[in-house]
């Protein structure tokens, strides 16, 4: 038995003993010493998402290796991040270089997980589940990590970090010098503007509602910061000699926040819908608006990643000190704690909150 938190329906959180499911010649048990709690957990306990239930939370993973299977080709005791977003390397997208658009996890919420206490079944989160002391995924879920990183904080690697970064560098394309604008700071907007930062941007602005996001936002290479406002498109172009951004990157997922990111670019700039928003809204552009600005509108799945790839580039920032994998981490919890940092996260309050499991945990499935 290991404990897992489970949502057994909408808006119900309970932390379970579970039984994960057997462990198969290409699986691999992870025990895990951080999880961070995002948004997409969110999602899918507030209608956002609709997974089959009961599912237990997390995808944001790292821990160690503890059991392979005889084909997982990965030794015991090795640190890895955990990645939700497999590819299969066969479809039409990965044939053609989009890994991030595959179509075998396309639209998937979970995977059969194991059982609770009373023998109902669970699915995994993601194909996950990592809101658990241990997890048994398949090996190529797993991107190893160099011993001397660290542990727990790596969790950010496998969602917030590569989302955001990745979205700054690889939808948006930011370029040295170039005027950036990053809406909501969450876990990813705090990483977006680490990837414009690190893709070399002149200006950064960062967006969100509360002004304590300030310090954060700044820590990770924000120029400037402004409190959200109906007037942010009028603020942005006074602080980009009335032209707009080059690139906006919205990491909020509202109709009203991804209306302003658009304003807000100059002629011929690009705005990046980063953040998952719901099907009940609308967003609407006038026919002479898009043909005046000539505008680019795209979307970033995953930051446009293979995490098997575009970690290790990941893992170079790190070595040299331009990545502190720990910046955007304001609340470091247990698994009960996991609700009340959910609350925080609708309010807008602080950072990202990590599970940390602690190194000596004792799990068995």
């Amino acid at each position: 038995m290991t404990q897992a938190l489970v949502a057994t329906a909408p808006g119900e959180l309970e932390v379970q003993d579970v039984t994960l499911r057997p462990l198969g010649d290409g699986d691999v048990r992870v025990r895990i010493a951080g999880v961070g709690v995002c948004h997409s957990d969110l999602s899918m306990v507030n209608g956002t998402l609709r997974p089959a239930y009961p599912v237990v939370l997390g995808h944001e993973a790292s821990g160690v290796v503890v059991e392979a299977g005889t084909s997982a080709g990965i030794e015991l005791g090795r640190h890895v991040v955990l990645n939700w977003a497999v590819p299969c390397g066969t479809c039409w997208h990965c044939g053609h270089g989009e890994p991030w658009l595959c179509s075998t996890i396309e639209g998937r919420t979970g995977s059969p997980g194991g059982t609770l206490a009373d023998g109902t079944p669970f699915e995994a989160c993601l194909g996950l589940g990592a809101m658990a002391e241990e997890v048994v995924v398949t090996a190529t879920a797993v991107v190893p990590l160099p011993d001397d990183v660290p542990l727990a904080e790596s969790a950010l690697l496998g969602c917030a970090i590569l989302t955001g970064v990745g979205a700054a560098q690889n939808a948006a394309h930011v370029q040295p010098g170039d005027a950036v604008l990053v809406v909501g700071l969450g876990g990813v907007g705090l990483s977006a503007v680490t990837g414009a930062r690190l893709a070399g941007a002149g200006r950064i602005i960062a967006v969100d509602v509360s002004d304590a996001k300030q310090e954060l936002a700044r820590t990770a290479g924000a120029t400037d910061f402004l409190v959200a406002s109906p007037d942010l498109a009028r603020q942005v172009r006074a602080l980009t000699d009335g032209r707009g951004v080059d690139q906006a990157l919205e990491c909020v997922g509202s109709a009203t926040t991804i209306r302003q990111a658009w304003t807000a670019c100059r002629r011929g700039g690009t705005c990046v819908i980063v953040g998952v928003g719901p099907k009940d809204q609308q967003v609407t552009f006038n026919p002479l608006e898009l043909f005046h600005f000539s505008r680019t509108l795209v979307s970033s799945i995953y930051g446009n990643t293979d995490a098997r790839r575009d970690i290790e580039g990941l893992l170079g920032y790190v070595a040299d000190g331009s990545l502190d994998l720990a910046a955007s981490i304001t609340d470091r919890i247990g698994l009960a704690d996991v609700p009340a940092a959910f609350e925080r996260m609708q309010r807008g309050v602080g950072g990202r909150s990590l599970v940390i499991f602690p190194p000596d945990h004792e799990g068995a499935s």
